[in-house]
């Protein structure tokens, strides 16, 4: 497949289910600590990505938590976030600077904290608990949607609010094989994508559920920070409020469907688009065989087989376009 590593994606993948030891000796450590409240805490698109456990943890769990972008909870703060909160931060690099100043700022008020990494001699890796592993950009989402499913669902168990974690996390231990498959399966498609839409300057990306977090991300992080495409994102349910003005027959429109409770509002955007759209591309993970997974947990798997397929559109769209993924204008690159 075009542009991809195998060795790097089993180092990565197998790298992040491993982690379940060390995950699980954190949840007992907090549990036995005890705390109130649940802070998921990021900057772009790992800010994005903690949506899906929030939105698990909201409708699974009497525990309040909230996702919240580094840079505003240190400039307006949240009152709920004390000593007996914890917080668990994402960041590949480890030094995105909001998110180590978010960090920062919990350590200063006592609260326990979780961080998520590539880099374990990072600033980020100050946290009171540290999960490293290794990640490249590409692969990046596998790592910590596996990663903080494993913990979300290991501190739900431990509440007694998860049955089941035992055994999803067993079928965690190592993806590879079946992500793999989901890339080769989803090369196709991808490869069409690219082709037809080599010129195409604009993207409607819609998603729900634990799909809305990845949706947000692929919009703003992959397609507008690494191809300088112009996009819309909407959640599906918000579709119906006043985006779908926006659609024209030609409108390029990229829907992500899951299998969680969500996919109603989704089938009910793609009922629309069947009527007024030419141009839709669906990626519904109910595509996918995901052999070994239980029926059960393929709905809480979705944003981890949504990484695995949308690193094919990623490869082929740079290829077609000549434009590399690891090109930037201003991020990192100019003083803001």
């Amino acid at each position: 497949m075009l542009g991809f590593d195998r060795d790097t994606y089993l180092k990565v993948v197998g790298g992040a289910g491993a982690l379940r030891t060390q995950i699980e000796s954190i949840a007992d450590a907090v549990t036995e600590s005890g705390y109130d409240n649940l802070f998921l805490i990021g900057s772009g698109g790992s800010y994005a990505a903690m949506w899906p456990y929030e939105h698990l943890i909201t409708k699974s769990s009497t525990l309040p938590v909230r996702s919240a972008i580094a840079a505003e909870l240190t400039t307006a703060g949240d009152p709920r976030l004390t000593e007996r909160s914890l917080a668990v931060f994402s960041s590949l690099s480890g030094t995105t600077k909001e998110s180590v100043a978010a960090l920062e700022y919990c350590r200063a008020k006592g609260v326990t904290t979780i961080a998520l990494t590539g880099d374990a001699d990072s600033p980020i890796a100050a946290a009171d608990h540290v999960l490293v592993n290794w990640a490249d950009d590409e692969t990046a989402g596998e790592s910590i949607d596996i990663q903080l499913l494993l913990l979300t669902t290991a501190l739900l168990h431990r509440r007694g609010e998860f049955d089941a974690y035992p055994r999803l996390a067993a079928e965690l231990a190592d993806l590879t094989d079946i992500l793999v498959a989901v890339q080769e399966q989803a090369d196709p498609l991808a490869a069409r994508f690219a082709e037809r839409h080599v010129d195409t300057d604009y993207h409607f990306l819609v998603g729900a559920g634990n799909l809305w977090g990845f949706t947000y991300n692929y919009s703003m992080c992959i397609l507008e920070e690494m191809q300088w495409l112009r996009t819309t994102r909407v959640h599906g349910a918000e579709f119906f409020h006043g985006s779908l003005e926006l659609i024209e027959r030609d409108t390029s429109i990229l829907a992500f469907v899951g299998e969680d409770d969500s996919r109603p509002l989704m089938e009910r955007v793609l009922r629309f688009t069947e009527s007024y759209n030419d141009d839709t591309t669906v990626i519904d993970t109910a595509d996918y065989p995901l052999d070994g997974i239980s029926p059960e947990f393929r709905g809480l798997v979705g944003p981890i087989v949504v990484d695995a397929i949308t690193i094919r559109f990623s490869k082929h769209l740079e290829a077609a376009r000549g434009h590399l993924l690891t090109t930037r204008r201003y991020y990192r690159t100019v003083e803001y």
